[in-house]
C-alpha cells in the first residue's frame, strides 16, 4: 500500500493535558516528535453545563509526521498508552501525505536533502 519513503500524518485528538502523553508514546514507537495545538470540541456530548454555565471541552490535537511503514506501531503505542480504546478518551486518524515541503528535521533525516545550517542562515 505504501512505498518505503512515503510519509503520513497521524492526527490524535485528546483531552487537554494529554498531548504530551501522546507525543511521548509516539516517540517511544519511533516517531521523531510532534506538534500540539489546542482546540475546543463541539460534539453532541461536549455541551455539558454546571450550574447553568456551559463547560467548554478543551482538546489537544497532536500532529505527528511519520514514515508510513512505522505508522501502525506508532498508532498502537498511542492507543495503549493513552487508552484510546476506551470511550471518551480521544480519537486518531491517519492521512497520507502527497507532498511535504520545508526543512523540518524529519524531512532532512528521511531524505538527506538538507545542508547543515550555517551562521549566516541563522541571522
Amino acid at each position: 500500500m505504501y512505498d518505503e519513503n512515503d510519509l503520513v500524518l497521524i492526527v490524535t485528538i485528546v483531552k487537554k493535558g494529554w498531548g504530551d502523553k501522546v507525543v511521548k508514546a509516539s516517540k517511544k514507537a519511533g516517531a521523531r516528535g510532534g506538534t500540539i495545538i489546542f482546540g475546543r470540541g463541539t460534539g453532541v456530548n461536549e455541551n455539558k453545563s454546571l450550574l447553568g454555565m456551559l463547560i467548554e471541552p478543551e482538546k489537544e490535537v497532536v500532529f505527528t509526521i511519520a514514515e508510513a511503514i512505522s505508522a501502525d506501531n506508532i498508532i498502537e503505542n498511542i492507543s495503549q498508552d493513552v487508552g484510546l480504546d476506551k470511550p471518551g478518551q480521544g480519537l486518531g486518524f491517519v492521512v497520507p501525505l502527497e507532498r511535504v515541503f520545508g526543512t523540518a528535521q524529519i524531512l532532512c533525516d528521511l531524505h538527506q536533502h538538507c545542508e547543515s545550517v550555517t551562521k549566516e542562515d541563522k541571522e
